[in-house]
């Protein structure tokens, strides 16, 4: 079968072959040259619509509305009314209104940026459609703009142009396309008219098809519009982008969940509390203040500043590392990563083609250095040697060298030309070949039906005839051969194409040189010249490996790290290029062969096989789809157009920052900026912290603010045989909100800047059900929880108890000092916590006292800043404090003691239990 038929629709089970449109095709090539009619065109401009990307736009006061759907956001708005109301009744809770509504604004605001870059994947891709083309119309070319193509129209496309839709070659000569874009291969494409066997071909292996938004880089052809618009390859691909999603990433659905557990428990238990209250005979008023209290109490209100800060700081560490983090959550995600599908091309290689092995006088050779770079070595059987000692070798560099239209840059590796010829110049080089003396006489160019590329040329005084070409070709024209000496001796050919099939299993891209000494009258050269040569040997060139890119692969495996390999490239030159990197490549599985595959067999390939080549874009998101659905966090990198859509539906996806496009880039989470696989590993390193900072945070911010809702709750169930509690909470609601602040900012955000923990990159990432809210959260919640509150209690209780008498209060002062008291005992407890809380399981004293500043310095400020009321009379009567005997301090900071025992004593629990029950890899 062709791809010279008509296509088949597309179905949802099916992946669209971005075949030609039979019908417009079959009616273009029975009809002149001459181009369609007026009739006709007008007649496809109402059928088809105009030529470009149009998408639906998301109001921006519906995304800002968005941003209030969270249950946190939703609560803090319903908690902010109830103090709001509660101030207007002059309960004086006014701090707290204005605190909680100031953090749902800063979260709503944070979450509208973000989201609102969704849409620029979809800008960049509009924006790379061609503008103008060349059209024949009627017997004339003209200009015209291109969203006026019609299928059925012919264009004209030279060297340099964009192809401006979807076109079937009709004439071509020499055309090479650069398809990286679309498809991710990494040389231009040789294009051809002829039809081309076989079915549901990616758009790669279509070699008479050019696709919209990709370039000719040489060559000149006439071309017929088969698909336009939103039909196109590239129209296609915006539906993917625009309709992929990855949904919440991992921590946010992980946030949510949590969020939804801990209000649910908060409300449920503030009901109680109320009802309770209700059933001991209290009034309403002192039921309701007492709920709303511990709902206050109980409800971390900076959490959502908190995660965005952790996220923010580890952006910033990601950013020192070359990985630029374009939508916050990504900060964290990476670091929860179990599989990471990664691109070939410029990510895992060079994305520069580089001579690695030589044949000449019947030896192999190997060739060191890479990317472009000028120097390199020789080796002979793994030791070095001077070029010029082997004079086959010598002679071999100096053909492809000199028969050669690239150019070098000295100092750079930005050289110029086509990738193969670039290779070829940079390995004469290495062997210090220069072009000096050296005078073109003639040229026979390149050709794709001739094969070869010839050079007549003066050097000095000699005059000779440089061959450069396929290796079949070349050497049947030849008749002799150099010797590994520098003699001629008669051609082995069988030898030549046998190492010829050997280079090309090892995916080498081969090329064979030859010459042919001439007389210096020789000043003209064509084909019929080219027989009896002489031949020089072989070149085999790669995109190789970076060095880089191979530790990070076993990096990655070493801290439980699957990396796949998802390609454009030839099924050969994608399973060598993997065997080098250490990834397994027992097999590489073709998109062709993905198209026949149902889910279920989908499913079962993406957990074994982990090289993928000549996939469409389809292919890639359908690999990142599945492996999802195995409950793996999957990271996707990408530098073309045709990595949008699964740059988007992955759980995060990196694009390259040098070869990246546009679309690519705003499709992503994340960018590298020197798009080198080896930053991806950086980058996991500073997730896995973010995620331990936020374990960190959520481990001391929560169980402190369960102390404090415990208070209320011991407070309303003794007040019926207590009267001290029926008259003052241990804290009033300001108190406990002064708490909630100050603790955020001068202690949690100083937790989170302790130095990354050694061996974050030993551990395999955390499972995709690993939760928030598990055994150490609930342990750490009940423990610290009671070693903070049960002081806090008990030293307002010895103090205060003497200011009630009966059921009156007889000082009302000593109550108020009692209060402030209990203020400071609950910060002891909380700065004996915090201490111990830098590590979640390792012990204080195995810690560096001084290695985070930033602590030492929050405690010294929290402490300061709550001596204020102290001396500011408008303060103390804000926050209802007063000062105190200073006999009670004993007291006050023993309940330091306390919560740092019991933190030291579940670390060691813990430790002990993950020693016998040690945490499995993902998947």
């Amino acid at each position: 079968m062709t791809n010279d038929s008509p296509t088949p629709p597309a179905t949802a089970d099916s992946v669209p072959a971005y075949s030609i449109s039979g019908e417009a095709v079959l009616e273009s090539l029975a009809s002149s040259r001459d181009g369609l009619g007026q009739a006709v065109i007008a007649e496809r401009q109402a059928r088809f619509g105009p030529n470009e990307l149009t998408f639906s736009r998301t109001p921006a006061w519906v995304i800002f509305l968005r941003q209030f759907r969270d249950p946190m956001v939703i609560i803090l708005l319903i908690t902010a009314c109830v103090t709001g109301g509660l101030t207007i009744a002059g309960s004086h809770m006014l701090p707290d209104t204005l605190v909680i509504v100031g953090v749902v604004i800063l979260n709503a605001i944070l979450g509208f940026v973000q989201e609102g870059k969704a849409e620029g994947a979809m800008d960049a891709l509009r924006n790379m459609m061609v503008q103008e083309c060349l059209v024949v119309r009627e017997g004339c070319q003209a200009k015209l703009p291109a969203r006026e193509l019609v299928p059925g129209d012919i264009v004209v496309l030279e060297g340099g142009d964009r192809i401006p839709a979807d076109v079937r070659f009709i004439e071509a000569s020499n055309v090479h396309v650069d398809e990286s874009s679309l498809t991710g291969e990494s040389v231009p494409v040789e294009k051809r008219t002829a039809p081309v066997e076989g079915s549901d071909l990616v758009p790669g292996d279509q070699r008479n098809m050019g696709f919209s938004g990709t370039f000719l880089t040489r060559g000149s052809a006439l071309a017929v519009v088969v698909e336009t618009g939103a039909s196109t390859v590239f129209g296609h691909m915006a539906d993917l982008v625009q309709s992929a999603d990855a949904g919440p990433t991992p921590l946010q659905r992980q946030m949510q969940s949590f969020v939804r557990a801990l209000i649910g428990i908060i409300l449920v238990v503030g009901v109680i509390n109320f009802g309770f209250g209700i059933y001991l005979g209290y009034a309403a008023s002192y039921s309701f203040l007492g709920a709303v209290s511990l709902v206050v109490a109980a409800i971390p209100e900076m959490l959502p500043a908190l995660v965005t800060s952790i996220l923010a700081l580890s952006s910033i560490a990601m950013a020192r590392r070359n990985a630029l983090v374009r939508k916050l959550p990504a900060a964290e995600t990476l670091g929860a990563t179990s599989v990471i599908c990664s691109d070939k091309t410029g990510t895992l290689t060079e994305n520069r083609m580089t001579v690695t092995r030589v044949f000449a006088g019947g030896e192999e050779f190997e060739v060191s250095g890479g990317g472009g770079a000028l120097s390199g070595q020789f080796l002979r059987d793994g030791a070095a040697l001077d070029p010029r000692a082997a004079p086959a070798l010598y002679n071999n560099l100096y053909a492809g060298y000199a028969c050669n239209n690239a150019s070098l840059t000295s100092g750079s590796t930005a050289h110029t030309g086509d990738p193969t010829e670039i290779a070829l110049k940079v390995s004469g080089a290495k062997a210090d070949i220069t072009a000096e003396g050296l005078h073109r006489l003639e040229e026979i160019p390149f050709d794709s039906a001739t094969k070869y590329m010839a050079i007549l040329v003066r050097d000095g005084d000699a005059h000779r005839v440089l061959v450069k070409g396929a290796p079949e070709v070349v050497v049947a024209m030849c008749s002799t051969q150099l010797d590994a000496s520098g003699e001629s001796q008669p051609l082995d050919a069988q030898q030549a194409l046998s190492v010829a099939g050997s280079f090309a299993k090892q995916a080498l891209r081969t090329l064979a040189v030859a010459w042919l000494p001439v007389s210096d009258t020789c000043r003209d050269l064509t084909h019929d010249d080219l027989h009896d040569l002489q031949f020089l040997g072989l070149q085999g060139m790669i995109d190789p490996p970076k060095q880089s890119a191979i530790e990070a692969v076993a990096q990655c495996s070493a801290a439980g790290i699957r990396t796949v390999m998802i390609t454009g490239d030839h099924p050969e030159t994608a399973q060598a290029v993997a065997a080098k990197l250490g990834i397994p490549a027992e097999r590489a599985v073709t998109g062709a062969e993905l198209t026949r595959l149902d889910e279920d067999e989908l499913f079962e390939l993406t957990r074994q096989v982990s090289v993928f080549a000549r996939v469409a874009p389809e292919h890639k998101e359908q690999i990142a789809q599945s492996l999802r659905r195995h409950g793996l966090i999957v990271a996707m990198t990408g530098d073309g157009v045709n990595d949008a859509p699964a740059l988007k539906v992955a759980d995060i996806g990196i694009a390259m920052g040098q070869a990246g496009t546009e679309v690519a880039k705003e499709a992503s989470d994340m960018v590298l900026v020197d798009d080198n696989f080896a930053t991806i590993v950086a980058a996991v390193e500073e997730g896995r912290h973010a995620w331990k900072n936020l374990r960190k945070a959520i481990l001391y911010t929560l169980p402190t603010n369960a102390a404090q809702a415990l208070l209320i709750i011991g407070a309303v169930m003794v007040a019926a045989w207590v009267p001290l509690f029926s008259h003052r909470f241990v804290l009033e609601p300001v108190q406990i909100l002064w708490i909630n602040l100050l603790d955020s900012v001068l202690l949690t955000m100083p937790l989170v800047m302790e130095p990354k923990e050694r061996g974050l990159l030993q551990d395999p990432p955390r499972g995709p059900k690993e939760r928030l809210m598990d055994g150490l959260f609930l342990r750490r919640l009940v423990i610290m929880g009671l070693a903070i509150s049960v002081p806090g209690f008990l030293l307002y209780y010895h103090l205060g108890a003497a200011g009630v008498v009966g059921d009156q209060v007889v000082d009302e002062l000593l109550l108020t000092q009692a209060q402030t008291a209990a203020f400071w005992g609950i910060l002891m407890a909380h700065f004996g916590y915090v201490v111990s809380a830098r590590s979640v399981e390792t012990s204080v004293f195995r810690l560096n006292p001084f290695s985070n500043p930033w602590l030492i310095g929050g405690i010294v400020l929290s402490v300061a800043i709550r001596f204020i009321p102290t001396f500011i009379p408008e303060a103390a009567s804000l926050f209802r404090t007063a000062s105190f005997p200073s006999e009670w301090w004993p007291l006050i900071l023993a309940c330091f003691l306390p919560s740092f025992i019991a933190i030291e004593l579940d670390k060691l629990f813990s430790r002990r239990h993950r020693h016998h029950h040690p945490r499995p890899a993902p998947g």
